[in-house]
């Protein structure tokens, strides 16, 4: 009953991407750190620039604990993961067991505070987290291609066009204003100022 802690600790030995040779290795630990930077800062322009009632803390705090059934059902390739219907369901049921186990190693005081995090969130920030997942999957894409992996060509374009089909304001601002400096070197980074992007600005390599 006091395993909780122990365990989620050990997301960093989940590898991801367990079918592609990466130059980059990435763990659990670390994409689920990043998709709730990505998840909050959706949840913060969607509320402040679209003028969308939104909780950032609960987008984030929902995106750290989205993958913690992996701890005890591994990752499964996406090419397994959504090959059928059937397949879906059966895994589905699988993390939704592995996430009530993993919720029974903590004293009965804590789960309250902690069921509503590894249960599937609620319609509003499930298409959040989802798509803060996404274009996490989508900068590390860009990221690989960056370092002459060319492993990673097909995904980022399907990546970038699953992102386009979500239709979601907030993804296309955080596209079009903060995808293209991870185009850029560190150097770049630290002298380029901020500049206002048009936010139907699609690059030639997106066409």
């Amino acid at each position: 009953m006091d395993s909780f802690y122990a365990l989620i600790a050990r997301m960093k030995n989940i590898g991801r991407w367990a079918l592609m040779r990466s130059v980059t290795p990435e763990n659990v630990q670390e994409h689920s750190h990043m998709v709730a930077v990505l998840a909050h800062a959706l949840a913060v322009i969607r509320r402040d620039v679209f003028a969308v009632p939104c909780d950032p803390n609960a987008a984030a705090a929902a995106a750290l604990f989205h993958d913690a059934g992996e701890i005890l059902t591994g990752d499964l390739p996406t090419p397994i993961k959504y090959r059928n219907p059937d397949i879906m369901a059966a895994y589905r049921q699988v993390e939704a067991e592995a996430s009530e186990k993993l919720l029974n190693t903590l004293p009965p005081a804590l789960r309250p505070a902690y069921a509503g995090l590894l249960a599937e969130p609620e319609p509003a920030l499930k298409s959040l987290v989802k798509a803060a997942d996404k274009l996490a999957a989508y900068i590390k894409c860009i990221e690989e291609r960056r370092a002459g992996n060319d492993e990673f060509l097909q995904a980022e374009e399907r990546t970038l066009r699953t992102l386009r089909e979500y239709a979601m304001p907030e993804v296309d601002y955080f596209i079009a204003h903060f995808i293209p400096a991870f185009e850029r070197t560190l150097d770049e980074l630290g002298t380029m100022d901020y500049r206002e992007p048009a936010l139907n600005t699609i690059s030639e390599k997106e066409n």
